[in-house]
């Protein structure tokens, strides 16, 4: 059973950074996706990044939304099967709920927009962006 679990959330100034991280424990499958969302109050769900593994004939991809592309970006620690979230420049607007999501599927460029497909999600941590 896969279990996932962010944390890194908290208040922060504009301009500044912060780094989430999305442990995905138990995932023992060579083939995953694992993206992260966010939703802030009275908004619809948003697809910032993902990354999907190889499946083989191709490297694994990243994946990002124009609205966090240059600002965020994606990274994965195998060996302690967490999936980071480094995110600069933040703006007011980024504040939401940030949330990992995984699944043992490989959704490639899908993985921003089919949030449906992925199995598992993570409580959610806050992020706050504001002086």
């Amino acid at each position: 059973q896969l279990h996932v679990v962010e944390s890194g959330g908290g208040l922060v100034q504009p301009g500044g950074s912060l780094r989430l991280s999305c442990v995905a424990s138990g995932l023992t499958s060579d083939y995953y996706t694992i993206g992260w969302f966010r939703q802030a109050p009275g908004k619809e769900r948003e697809g910032l990044s993902c990354i999907s593994s190889s499946d083989g004939s191709s490297d694994a991809s990243t994946y990002y939304a124009d609205s966090v592309k240059g600002r965020f970006t994606i990274s994965r620690d195998n060996a302690k099967n967490t999936v980071y979230l480094q995110m600069n420049s933040l703006k007011p607007e980024d504040t939401a709920v940030y949330y990992c999501a995984a699944t043992v599927r490989i959704l490639f460029s899908l993985c921003l927009t089919w949030g449906n497909e992925y199995d598992y999600w993570g409580q959610g941590t806050q992020v706050t962006v504001s002086s």
